[in-house]
């Protein structure tokens, strides 16, 4: 269940505060959208950009699924200090490849971070493939996940 199931009594302003606590607790918070009849589920995190860093997002996911994804990479990112590149595609272990995309527009999909942070902040998309490796942008693609800006090219490596 939700916070807000379990507090239909509270506000919108609580909410927001109980956020902060556990972003204040982990670093970080999952913010997860059900998916409804014209869009799949989504979710994103609320609290990267606290630590200077983008907030991610992740579309076309079941909400367990999309969180575990979310915590794993944010974790990664905090703690090892490697950034993600927009166009970067990166294997991860058990899971999907995903490549990252950078929102054309965070503050339409990012309410909670919004409220919280301002509309300045910045978002990365983990556009995931699906279970054969196909990417949304290609035929074949199983799967409903909505791609939140424009691919970019991959990031140039180190000779």
């Amino acid at each position: 269940m939700c916070w807000m199931c379990d507090h239909p009594r509270a506000t919108r302003s609580e909410y927001l505060n109980h956020m902060l606590d556990l972003v204040a607790q982990y670093g970080w918070a999952v913010q997860a959208v059900g998916r409804d009849g014209l869009h799949p589920p989504w979710a994103y995190t609320v609290g990267l950009t606290e630590a200077g860093l983008p907030e991610l997002v992740v579309s076309g996911m079941p909400v367990r699924r999309a969180q575990d994804l979310l915590n794993d990479v944010a974790s990664h990112v905090v703690h090892s200090g490697v950034a993600l590149m927009p166009g970067q595609q990166v294997p991860l272990v058990g899971g999907p490849t995903i490549e990252i995309v950078e929102l054309s527009e965070s503050t339409a999909r990012l309410v909670t971070a919004v409220d919280i942070y301002g509309l300045g902040i910045r978002a990365l998309q983990l556009v995931h493939a699906d279970d054969r490796g196909n990417w949304p942008w290609q035929a074949g693609y199983r799967g409903r996940q909505l791609v939140l800006g424009k691919r970019a090219s991959p990031p140039a490596t180190a000779a």
